[in-house]
């Protein structure tokens, strides 16, 4: 494969072996390992980190291997952030994973079918390997277009990671005028997710990911999504730092995509698919007609009048 793949780790080893036994499987020419540091009031995780470094020496394929290992820990938002951007130093598009995101096979050669067929398409953003509503087919292609950045595994291009703000420079200026309204289209919606980004912004949550939501969203960017889930987030446990056990997207099974792929002839927001993310992935609670709508679908499906297959009136 000649895409080159990043691989975010730090102190996991039995996570990192698993991850490694699959990108051995995809042969990338070009391995780029980010490590954050140990902290220091965590007794044993300097002998964790170590170790999960170590794991990165059984590459036993043909491959160029860059390191960016940190001394000191950077945290959950500075070391990946800082890692892809390093990252970017070096190439002009990757495929990037964190230790607990398993992908299946297929996954890579999607990233470079899609890495390379959208590359001078600047509406486009960025390339997901999660779907979690496999099941819900909009159309016969191998994957849609969507304004989330599902980031368990994923893709993108030096041209939109340089669009990527950790400080979320803007986010006054776009609070302030009402933009989020406009962005999705939703006054609930865009009041709950003004709460969420206003979180992230004052520092009460070490992440990357939110920020780079908010990057591609205010460069009306574009996500694009397989059509059946290609990676499993295996990160619960007591050594997971975000993952809730009890997130339903956690540990998802996976399928392979069929190649060749079937490309949808224009570039078009799937809005109903974003939906189901938005109520999945964000915990969106539903306005009261949309509540109403859903006991009045679930009473008719007990009495028999629509079919148990039925989502909609």
């Amino acid at each position: 494969m000649k895409t080159p793949v990043v691989l975010i780790i730090f102190n996991r080893p039995e996570k990192t072996q698993k991850i490694l036994e699959v990108i051995r499987e995809a042969k990338p020419s070009k391995l780029l390992v980010v490590a954050d540091g140990p902290r220091p009031d965590r007794p044993g995780e300097s002998e964790l980190c170590n170790a999960t470094r170590l794991i990165v020496e059984q590459i036993d394929w043909k491959c160029e291997v860059l390191k960016k290992y940190s001394d000191v820990n950077l945290g959950c938002a500075l070391s990946p952030a800082q890692g892809i951007s390093w990252a970017f130093d070096q190439v002009d598009e990757a495929i990037i994973l964190e230790d607990d995101c398993i992908p299946e096979p297929s996954f890579f050669r999607f990233c470079e079918e899609m890495l390379d067929r959208y590359r001078s398409d600047e509406r486009v953003m960025h390339v997901s390997g999660n779907n979690y509503h496999p099941n819900v087919q909009r159309s016969e292609y191998s994957y849609f277009f969507s304004r989330y950045t599902l980031a368990w595994g994923w893709a993108t291009w030096k041209r939109s990671w340089e669009k990527f703000d950790l400080e979320m420079k803007h986010w006054n200026e776009i609070k302030e005028l009402g933009y989020l309204k406009d962005i999705l289209f939703d006054e609930r919606l865009a009041r709950n997710w003004t709460k969420s980004l206003q979180f992230v912004y004052d520092g009460n949550l070490d992440c990357w990911d939110f920020q780079w939501l908010f990057s591609c969203w205010v460069q009306n960017g574009l996500s694009i999504i397989p059509s059946v889930n290609l990676v499993s987030n295996i990160g619960s446990g007591s050594d997971a730092t975000h993952t809730d056990k009890d997130n339903q997207c956690l540990h998802r099974s996976t399928e392979p995509l069929s190649f060749p792929l079937k490309h949808p002839p224009f570039v078009i927001r799937d809005a109903q698919a974003d939906h189901l993310i938005q109520t999945t992935m964000f915990n969106y609670y539903p306005s009261l007609p949309e509540r109403v709508k859903a006991k009045l679908i679930k009473g008719m499906k007990a009495a028999g009048i629509l079919r148990a297959n039925t989502s909609a009136l």
